[in-house]
């Protein structure tokens, strides 16, 4: 297990989490009593086969589904005692997410792109371009910022998600599978990137089924059946 650090340091803290998802007469246990700590700086992979309960973790870590019982607390806030409007505040600000589907707009060009959570924010247009090109110029897009997706390689349009990921500066940097569409070659760069972000001081959680993926990750948590069989650096 992790060396224990001090509770100011702990952005999760999730106790016996569970998830059950009912279907008619029967139901399924996709978390059966998860313990987990996350701390600042943190660099985590989240593993396991499918149906192991990776996916359920992630999308309760950022705040997109509810555990069925146990607790769970984000950066000092018990996430049950949260209303819809500050759940959705915190989806907007305090996690960024990447997804394998990169999902960027096809008509917005990549500032624009990058810009969405922004808007979403109430952030001035001033600002917001600005913060925008911060964060493309981090992932090294900065000579693509007026290309639309459709003019983009699979690569540069997973940058451009990182950057809008990154645009709010997030306690959380949440990715799901982040080179699944991606060559090996172009997914290593990627993941060159994730590890330039984690030691600027970026907490990075990636959820992958992919040995060569969890392995920059600076720790490894392993699930199986809905239960941690294993947490290691």
């Amino acid at each position: 297990m992790p060396k224990e650090k001090p509770e100011s340091d702990r952005i999760i803290r999730i106790e016996n989490v569970q998830r059950r998802y009912v279907m008619g007469t029967t139901f399924v246990d996709a978390l059966r009593g998860i313990d987990l700590t996350v701390t600042r700086n943190d660099y985590l992979a989240i593993m396991g086969a499918s149906g192991s309960g990776k996916s359920t973790l992630m999308n309760i870590i950022g705040c997109l589904d509810s555990a069925t019982d146990g607790e769970y607390w984000l950066n000092g806030q018990r996430v049950a005692d949260l209303s819809e409007n500050r759940l959705a505040r915190i989806r907007n600000r305090e996690i960024g997410f990447v997804f394998q589907t990169f999902n960027l707009l096809p008509r917005l060009n990549a500032i624009a792109n990058v810009e969405v959570p922004l808007v979403y924010a109430g952030v001035r247009k001033k600002e917001r371009d600005a913060r925008a090109m911060h964060a493309l110029e981090t992932v090294g897009l900065a000579d693509r910022v007026a290309h639309r997706p459709s003019e983009m390689s699979g690569g540069q349009r997973q940058r451009v998600a990182i950057a809008r990921a990154l645009v709010t500066e997030p306690s959380i940097l949440l990715a799901d599978e982040p080179t699944g569409n991606l060559d090996s070659r172009t997914g290593e760069e990627i993941m060159t990137l994730f590890d330039r972000l984690q030691s600027a001081g970026n907490t990075l959680i990636l959820v992958t089924h992919e040995e060569h993926v969890a392995a920059h990750a600076r720790r490894r948590v392993r699930l199986r059946d809905g239960q941690i069989v294993s947490d290691s650096v």
